[in-house]
């Protein structure tokens, strides 16, 4: 499935948490240069193994929506090194809410990526905090499913994050890749825009929010919490 204007127009799906997060994270620094179509990230796992996704999908949805957003990063910070003192505001404008859009989606898609080939068994301190957060794990995976499915049949994505400003755990609710909560970092990713989904299942949403469940990679869930936990730590100092 080819990355459409409809994704560009949406990619702006947690673009506050995603850039806050990778300024203040050591894990995930911010890259020196502007992306290449080179630098996709690959795939963590083998695209075969993945239960109720099929290679297919999940083949297309990494070649073709990120690395769409990739591309079009590129191009896009290439167009801004063109721009100077008599280039239009609105022009201007355009291309940085173009950056914005391609920067968030390349973010996300990496993330949404990188928390699945795992057997979705959930475990580790993630899990604890998750269940403590929201009365009990199996609470926390009700809310983010309903989250993710007040998506189905449109765009976006359901999150959920550390945040930084406050502490603690928050589900998010992401339209269009703008709607994010500012300065989080993101820990379980959930892509709900179609492509993700409707060459497996068409309209059936929830049973694709089923397989995404199960095939969740707790380790790097747990991993992201962790290197949240020493941001955190050391914002306050």
């Amino acid at each position: 499935m080819a990355f459409t204007r409809r994704d560009a127009l949406g990619t702006l799906a947690g673009v506050a948490t995603a850039l806050a997060t990778r300024a203040v994270s050591a894990e995930a620094p911010a890259p020196a240069t502007a992306p290449t179509p080179s630098s996709l990230v690959p795939l963590p796992f083998d695209p075969k193994s993945l239960r109720g996704i099929s290679e297919k999908l999940i083949t297309s949805h990494w070649e073709n929506n990120y690395g769409g957003a990739v591309k079009n990063l590129v191009k896009v910070r290439e167009s801004i090194g063109q721009t100077g003192k008599d280039t239009p505001v609105f022009l201007t404008a355009g291309l940085r809410e173009r950056e914005l859009t391609f920067q968030n989606s390349v973010v996300l898609h990496e993330h949404y990526f990188a928390n699945l080939g795992g057997n979705g068994k959930a475990d580790g301190p993630v899990v604890k905090a998750a269940a403590e957060a929201f009365g009990s794990l199996a609470r926390f995976e009700e809310l983010l499913s309903g989250t993710a499915l007040g998506l189905a049949g449109g765009s976006g994505w359901a999150l959920l994050a550390y945040d930084l400003h406050s502490g603690g755990l928050r589900i998010s609710w992401s339209g269009n890749h703008t709607q994010a909560l500012a300065f989080a970092r993101p820990l379980l990713v959930v892509d709900m825009y179609e492509h993700a989904y409707q060459m497996d299942y068409g309209a059936a949403a929830a049973r694709y929010v089923d397989a995404f469940f199960a095939n969740v990679a707790w380790d790097e869930v747990n991993r992201r919490y962790e290197g949240a936990l020493r941001a955190a730590k050391a914002i306050r100092g």
